[in-house]
């Protein structure tokens, strides 16, 4: 996988520099999730390292219908170089340099119920405090943690579920 992300990093940054010229970070995102999407699925993939996959059938395999002549340059280019496999790890990097450029921290929160929505903003409000930049939630939940909530944002996560201080207590007992 290491391998993958280093091969797709300077494509990744390729891509960010053109949707960042063309002030079309919302368009480029679209466009590339949709592609890697595509290319995820495995009757597609199997069909991208075939050599008979021209450029053109590539770009009109994989790109959105209403994605700009520059995506499909960008498309065409990984086709030559035979990378339009490492599509996923292109569109994911893509979102971390975009995060990045729009100064959006995105969080993942888990927790045992669903939150009401009040609690939700409260909880998006501290999160912003915290990291000094506006935050996208994604919200998932999970009765295994039996109360409580874990956050994952990025490099932090904020573990306030019942079970992990269960197990802490556990691991804390038993050492």
């Amino acid at each position: 996988m290491s391998q993958a992300l280093t091969l797709a990093r300077p494509y990744a940054r390729a891509a960010f520099a053109v949707a960042r010229d063309e002030r079309a970070f919302p368009a480029w995102s679209q466009a590339l999730g949709f592609a890697a999407r595509v290319a995820a699925d495995p009757r597609v993939s199997a069909l991208l390292g075939d050599p008979r996959l021209t450029a053109d059938n590539a770009v009109m395999l994989l790109a959105p219908q209403d994605a700009g002549e520059s995506f499909g340059r960008f498309l065409a280019m990984l086709a030559d170089n035979g990378r339009l496999a490492l599509l996923p790890e292109i569109a994911g990097l893509y979102e971390e340099l975009r995060a990045e450029a729009e100064r959006v921290v995105k969080a993942r929160v888990t927790s045992a119920a669903e939150l009401p929505a009040g609690e939700l903003d409260k909880l998006k409000e501290a999160l912003r405090r915290r990291f000094g930049r506006d935050v996208e939630v994604e919200t998932a939940v999970d009765p295994a943690l039996i109360g409580g909530a874990v956050i994952d944002a990025g490099d932090v996560v904020i573990d306030g579920s019942l079970r992990g201080k269960l197990e802490r207590l556990q691991g804390a007992l038993a050492g």
